[in-house]
């Protein structure tokens, strides 16, 4: 974990991620991403010089394909110290029956999102810590420039004006090879998900892509992550450049 731990404290030092007196939501999904993030937000307590508190949060998508089990998750935050909730949601319904969705992440995130947002007013925390990694970040420039035509990503932080609520992503500069050891070696429960679009998704598309080009063009990453920093695109330039301001 001492890994993630450095990478995650260079990402709140280079981004202006968390102040004192910070309230976050941590969105925990089940999945690795979001387990590592919980747990090295509960370690950076202890040493990183910041008062802040961490609460859990897990939406329950309401599948009816399956039941996915939180109980391992109630019982790990117990052991970190951390509040936990679970909320119910409809949002499975919505997506995948309502509107039957041909290509349903894209509905299916934004709905999270506000979720997620909704439930940090009620909780009282301003800040929701998202786990996307450093893989997660070059994959989402170039599903934009490819499926979009537009060159854009989400931001390190983004203050959302209408929730009055920071999204924060601590997780960036993580590759997601490191994510996916740490939650090995600290046998973090993962929840396996039962979403049927799991692994058929145009993001997964966009991993094999980078993946096979990596193997082409070593670095090819880095690269593209490089570019973004250099050029400053939507705030991933670090300190010194004002955060995306956005309305939710």
């Amino acid at each position: 974990m001492q890994k993630i731990l450095g990478y995650m404290r260079k990402a709140i030092q280079q981004y202006g991620l968390i102040q004192d007196n910070d309230r976050i939501l941590v969105g925990v999904s089940g999945g690795k991403d979001s387990l590592v993030l919980l747990d090295g937000l509960v370690m950076l307590q202890r040493f990183i010089g910041i008062d802040y508190k961490v609460i859990a949060v897990t939406l329950d998508m309401g599948f009816t394909n399956g039941t996915m089990n939180f109980s391992p998750i109630t019982e790990h935050c117990k052991t970190l110290g951390v509040e936990y909730h679970i909320i119910p949601t409809q949002i499975a319904e919505i997506v995948f029956d309502v509107r039957n969705e041909p290509s349903p992440c894209s509905l299916c995130a934004r709905m999270r999102r506000g979720a997620l947002h909704d439930a940090a007013n009620d909780l009282g925390c301003n800040k929701v810590a998202l786990g996307h990694n450093y893989d997660d970040t070059v994959e989402t420039f170039i599903m934009n420039l490819f499926t979009e035509g537009r060159i854009g990503c989400y931001s390190p932080s983004t203050y959302l004006t209408h929730k009055k609520v920071t999204v924060i992503r601590p997780l960036v500069l993580a590759p997601e090879k490191e994510v996916r050891r740490a939650a090995r070696r600290n046998a973090l429960p993962v929840v396996t998900s039962v979403c049927p679009a799991d692994g058929h998704t145009n993001r997964q598309k966009t991993k094999d892509f980078i993946a096979d080009m990596e193997r082409k063009e070593h670095g090819f990453k880095d690269r593209i992550f490089g570019a973004m920093k250099r050029a400053n695109i939507d705030g991933w330039g670090g300190i010194g450049f004002t955060p995306p301001v956005k309305k939710d």
